[in-house]
């Protein structure tokens, strides 16, 4: 069976977790393939997936990218995006976490939903249906969510989980925007690639998934991404109103 999705999993010091993922992943049996972008790991995660390479079930199936040194989420998606874009078998382009706080049972899900119920961009929704965390401390749960509230608000998207970094794209998706122009690399990233989505007029579809807390590894989260989140929505509103999200020209 020849693979029409591909995985995009950033990593930086997931040595404790990478191995794991992408052998839950592949035991899903699905038509997916991975795309690693390590951002120069000290703690030797690329080595982990270069060996995995090389092992029979996952050979052809698992491809990395290496980075120089931390450049940020975003760029890291865009790397992958465009890497996928490249390479026509690949109709449905994920982003997902090695950490385990997107459960890999659930990616048959967001992808459903896409290839079978004809949605542009499926999400990985925290909160569509309540407030799905788990093990996250109650101050950052409640900053999280109030935050997506904040986006709604000022963006108008109909869209719960506005942060969200779970998500599964059809190729149609990126290849209408102007990569080259998403300018955040935080949880910026994450809003402005929805906002330019919902902007364009494609189909969006929040599945309900339950975020588990990471159990092995350290979190990357810090203060300057919220706050460049904060602040960010309100420079996408600008852009909004000055007619910037335009399809990308074929």
């Amino acid at each position: 069976m020849q693979s029409d999705s591909i995985i995009i999993i950033p990593t930086y010091n997931e040595k404790e977790n990478i191995r794991n993922i992408i052998t839950a992943i592949f035991n899903l049996n699905g038509p997916y393939d991975i795309l690693v972008i390590d951002d120069g790991s000290p703690d030797g995660t690329a080595a982990i997936v270069k060996e995995m390479q090389e092992e029979a079930p996952f050979a052809g199936r698992i491809h990395l990218m290496e980075r120089s040194g931390k450049l940020g989420l975003g760029t890291a998606y865009i790397a992958g995006f465009k890497w996928a874009l490249e390479r026509e078998q690949y109709k449905y382009i994920f982003e997902m976490d090695a950490d385990f706080s997107h459960s890999p049972q659930d990616v048959p899900r967001l992808y459903a939903a896409c290839h079978d119920e004809g949605y542009d961009l499926a999400i990985g929704s925290r909160y569509v249906s309540g407030v799905n965390v788990v093990n996250w401390p109650m101050g950052r749960v409640l900053m999280s969510y109030y935050a997506s509230k904040y986006v709604r608000l000022i963006t108008g998207m109909k869209i719960h989980d506005t942060t969200a970094g779970f998500k599964c794209y059809r190729r149609e998706v990126l290849e209408a925007v102007n990569l080259d122009d998403i300018r955040f690399k935080g949880y910026a990233f994450q809003i402005e690639m929805k906002f330019t989505a919902y902007k364009l007029g494609f189909k969006i579809k929040e599945v309900s998934v339950v975020f588990v807390n990471r159990q092995l590894g350290t979190s990357k989260m810090s203060g300057g991404i919220f706050g460049e989140a904060m602040f960010g929505v309100i420079r996408l509103k600008w852009d909004s109103i000055r007619g910037k999200f335009k399809k990308k020209k074929q």
